[in-house]
């Protein structure tokens, strides 16, 4: 059968193996080899760059055709159609609104019974690289979610690193979208090389103190391996959908919903939860239907064939308990009850409620981000937002009566720690 249907019982250990915490390494030979190429960006600068873009990306580029120009960005504009960029221009200003919301939301004052008055207050990072997936196909989508938090957060300096085309261009839209949401500054680099050149900058490009954006498993053992000098946003590897499903739930939508995740690519995983087997005989007669005249139909088969999966669980709290495990990138939850059930999920990058949210909706226009933990790294990481790119500051201050009312307390703790200098730091304050 093209997709394995399995109790939940029996399928547990086979759905998680591949997963965090269960999978915690890389392989070594991949890491091996992605270390050596870092390792020639850092010896070598501009001069690997344009070796492993010919090497690569098939593409002989000169030192000066690293950077993107500004008479380049202009002619992209040219180059997109006008639906195109109203369609751009529609999800910046539906992320942007949202990101916002989210940065009205912190700092705040504090004031103790003591008089100790704290403030949180936040800071934008420095300087952030956007990686872009690219080459022949385009990804404007990933520009907004990456680049537009970076900018509501204030970060100062936004860099986008994408592979060229076969060409030697970046795709036009993927330009026109970074110039729209104020990236600082665009190379045509992409892969493991483009995760070095930000990491530890070459003569062209500038090293930042952050990287955030999907790609493929080079580029997220890049990330994985630079991320011991430079901060990263998550690991996320090849995208995931799991939808929760009951009796009532619509199969045409749940066999669309899993055929548009499996479009990805054959690594693609897409799994169905369901407590009834008749949706799930359904889903898979629909899909089976399908697949001969769907685009991308081979890409979608592989993915079925590989990483697919219909599981069927006893009851709703066994269904709930599994996908807890499982901490899939996306969740849909198309059941009876449906806010209450996302009221128990802990552990995924993305919930979405209810028949009309599907995942196809968030990827682009829903106003939330798309770049999410994979793997099984939502049971501790977050999607990218603004608080990606911002550092929490408190600010405190005390008084001479609230130090004398704490001294005791902190001449215990700081003796029994052996630092009974911080005991007298305070102490000394008393005689004047």
């Amino acid at each position: 059968m093209l997709i394995k249907v399995l109790k939940i019982s029996k399928a547990r250990e086979l759905a998680l193996k591949d997963r965090w915490p269960r999978k915690r390494r890389l392989d070594e030979k991949l890491l091996t080899y992605v270390k050596e190429i870092i390792e020639d960006v850092r010896k070598r600068g501009d001069e690997a760059l344009i070796d492993l873009t010919a090497r690569f990306d098939g593409v002989n580029l000169k030192v000066e055709q690293l950077k993107v120009s500004r008479e380049e960005i202009e002619n992209a504009y040219n180059m997109v159609s006008g639906e195109q960029l109203s369609a751009v221009k529609l999800a910046k200003e539906r992320v942007e609104r949202f990101e916002r919301e989210i940065l009205a939301q912190i700092g705040f004052e504090y004031k103790d019974e003591l008089g100790v008055k704290i403030r949180w207050k936040y800071c934008p990072i420095r300087s952030v690289g956007c990686y872009i997936p690219g080459g022949e196909a385009a990804y404007p989508s990933t520009v907004i979610m990456t680049v537009v938090p970076a900018k509501v957060a204030g970060v100062p300096r936004v860099v986008v690193c994408s592979p060229p085309k076969r060409s030697g261009e970046i795709n036009p839209l993927t330009l026109v979208a970074a110039d729209l949401c104020g990236a600082d500054e665009i190379y045509r680099v992409g892969g493991v090389q483009a995760i070095a050149a930000l990491a530890y900058g070459t003569e062209t490009i500038n090293p930042v103190d952050k990287i955030v954006g999907p790609g493929n498993k080079y580029v997220l053992a890049a990330k994985s391996i630079v991320s011991c000098d430079v901060p990263i946003d998550h690991p996320a590897g090849p995208s995931e959908i799991a939808i929760l499903a009951d009796e009532g739930a619509h199969p045409d939508y749940i066999a669309w919903d899993m055929i548009a995740q499996a479009e990805h690519g054959a690594d693609s995983v897409a799994i169905l939860v369901t407590t009834s087997m008749r949706v799930a005989r359904q889903v898979i007669e629909r899909i089976m239907q399908l697949l001969d005249t769907v685009s991308n139909g081979d890409r979608v088969r592989a993915a079925f064939e590989g990483k697919g999966l219909i599981l069927i669980a006893g009851s709703m709290d066994e269904a709930i308990e599994f996908v807890n495990e499982l901490a899939p990138e996306h969740l849909e939850i198309i059941a009876e009850g449906a806010h209450e059930i996302a009221e128990r999920i802990n552990s995924a990058g993305l919930i979405l409620v209810g028949c009309y949210t599907p995942a196809s909706l968030s990827d682009y226009l829903l106003g939330t981000n798309h770049v999410l933990p994979t793997g099984g790294f939502g049971r501790v990481c977050s999607s990218l937002s603004v608080l990606s790119f911002i550092k929490h500051v408190s600010i405190a201050e005390a008084s001479r009566e609230t130090l004398k009312e704490l001294w005791t307390g902190v001449r215990v703790l700081a003796e029994s720690e052996g630092l009974p200098n911080h005991a007298l730091a305070i102490k000394e304050r008393f005689k004047y």
